[in-house]
């Protein structure tokens, strides 16, 4: 419609719009209509992108090895790359040059080159099993080259899949390999084979030194139990010994016991006697009936009759004759009861 367009780009594409050969519009994701013929457009791809890559190298020892794998990258100055390489795109978002293709290009150039130098500094086998360094040197090497980060690129990995020989040496070592693993079976059934013997010798020493050893185990098991029999009977002599040693103190203390308490008893009895001596040896030459006659304050009317009575039976040969009524015995029988 008389030149002017419409044109529409997804978000991973980072887009510059040019006028007249200057720059009037940048950004990711753009949308917009252009008059076609003063217009040009370019579309970077910023989202990563994988690039397989495979080349030849030769060893240390002239032997062609291909090494195969993949670079992991991403646009990270779609303005620094596009000064660079011509990403021009047309209405159909299709570009105008080979320049995109180009950019794969040199980063494989620059991988190629950073693994040359340490793929002939190696012999065969080792660059067959080196496959991690060779990688790191890639992945270093891109990191590290002037030219990839003049593109405004970034690595985001590498990943080395494959290193192989020619078709012809891949037999070769096949067959050495082969053989090699041979020799490596035989030596290891040799080894099995010692190893079994030794492991058997083995076996019947440590059941010999098992036996020597249960039987130094009840030695010194019976050693044992003799000199625990004999600690026991040790022991019960010594308890034996120490409950006769307690009765013996014991009865000591029982025996003190019964003459301390002997010794109190006659000590009390002497001071009662004593006592009693030093009460009575006043009234020891008086005559009882004085003593009754100073008791009689507190001696009961009975006693003084019986006492009466006494007189008259002492004196009964003095006496000729005596009335007793029977009041005074009904009086002496009552109070008695």
């Amino acid at each position: 419609m008389l030149g002017f367009k419409y044109i529409r780009f997804d978000s991973m594409a980072y887009v510059i719009r040019y006028r007249n050969g200057k720059r009037i519009q940048e950004g990711r994701g753009l949308a917009f209509w252009y008059f076609a013929p003063r217009s040009s457009i370019v579309s970077i791809p910023t989202g990563s992108r994988d690039l397989p890559f495979i080349f030849t190298e030769n060893t240390q020892d002239f032997q062609t090895v291909t090494i195969q794998g993949q670079i992991t990258y991403r646009v990270s100055e779609p303005q620094q790359l596009a000064d660079m390489l011509d990403f021009t795109v047309d209405a159909n978002k299709t570009y105008l040059s080979d320049d995109p293709d180009k950019l794969a290009q040199r980063i494989i150039n620059e991988a190629q080159t950073a693994t040359s130098a340490f793929v002939h500094s190696l012999v065969l086998k080792n660059s067959l099993r080196n496959l991690e360094e060779i990688e790191e040197r890639i992945r270093r090497g891109l990191i590290d080259s002037h030219a990839v980060n003049m593109l405004g690129v970034e690595i985001l990995g590498v990943h080395v899949l494959a290193v192989r020989p020619t078709a012809e040496m891949a037999r070769a070592l096949e067959a050495e390999t082969r053989e090699a693993l041979q020799q490596e079976a035989d030596q290891a059934v040799y080894e099995r084979r010692n190893f079994a013997v030794e492991q058997e010798r083995m076996i019947r020493e440590s059941e010999l030194n098992t036996e020597i050893a249960v039987e130094e185990k009840q030695k010194q098991i019976s050693e044992k139990r003799m000199e625990t029999a004999v600690v026991q009977q040790d022991n019960e002599r010594k308890i034996r010994q120490m409950e006769m040693e307690t009765q013996i103190g014991l009865e000591k203390q029982r025996r003190e016991y019964i003459e301390l308490q002997a010794d109190n008893e006659r000590t009390h009895a002497d001071t009662k006697q004593y006592a009693l001596q030093a009460l009575l040896e006043p009234y020891k030459e008086m005559d009882w009936k004085k003593l009754m006659a100073i008791q009689s304050n507190d001696m009961d009317p009975g006693n003084h009759i019986a006492l009466a009575f006494r007189e008259l039976a002492e004196n009964a040969s003095k006496i000729e004759s005596i009335n007793i009524s029977p009041e005074l015995l009904n009086s002496i029988l009552r109070k008695k009861r």
